[in-house]
């Protein structure tokens, strides 16, 4: 396909990494690969609770417990966490094969728009954060299920990927707005990854696969 005819997603591969994927076809096959582990992760999920069928908006909105910090759970938040798990088993192994450079799977930043400035959190850290309790400790850092480097620079992404399971699946998928206690406050998640990590990010969904945020 021709940079003028292709996708979005094929639109926003720098073209060095273009370069690097064995066949032409490769990153067309990405996009369709990653959309189907979206769809196969809504049917998973869904089957567990659901005789094949999707949850309705009243199940969706069903309290099914509380977090650690005393906050309720929604279907919705369950769901969507137990889908995200099987996404990303199926996208790990989509990226081994299509992908020509590094990944990373659900790491997390801490990012300071003010100084521009980006760092890793490593896992052992990031699970002291967690463990320490319900602090805001977590404010101010974004985790992206997928992010795709280009390169060997691990802070840089070529394209940054979300799995978004809508509940009902009738509403559409959509980034999290950041609330007003946050230091993206108002910012779109797709807004802030962009400007933290500095490639283009998509959002991807079951039902209308993947899509670039619009800024």
């Amino acid at each position: 396909a021709t940079q003028a005819m292709a996708s979005p997603l094929v639109r926003a591969i720098p073209p060095a990494v273009l370069a690097l994927m064995q066949q032409d076809h490769d990153a067309d096959e990405l996009e369709q690969q990653l959309a189907a582990c979206a769809v196969q992760a809504e049917q998973l999920g869904n089957a567990r609770y659901f005789e094949n069928r999707p949850p309705t908006r009243q199940e969706c909105a069903e309290v099914v417990e509380q977090d650690r910090c005393g906050k309720p759970v929604t279907r919705a938040m369950q769901l969507g966490k137990q889908k995200h798990v099987l996404a990303l088993q199926c996208a790990e192994a989509v990226l081994k094969e299509l992908w020509p450079a590094p990944f990373s799977i659900e790491q997390r930043y801490r990012y300071y728009p003010n100084a521009r400035f980006l760092e890793t959190i490593s896992r052992a850290k990031e699970a002291q954060l967690i463990a320490d309790g319900c602090t805001d400790e977590l404010r101010g850092t974004i985790k992206p299920d997928l992010v795709l480097h280009g390169d060997r620079n691990l802070l840089k992404s070529a394209l940054t990927l979300d799995f978004k399971f809508p509940c009902p699946d009738t509403n559409p998928a959509r980034w999290t707005e950041y609330g007003s206690n946050s230091p993206y406050a108002y910012e779109s998640q797709g807004a802030i990854y962009e400007k933290a990590l500095g490639g283009r990010a998509m959002l991807v969904s079951p039902k209308a696969g993947v899509e670039p945020f619009k800024r």
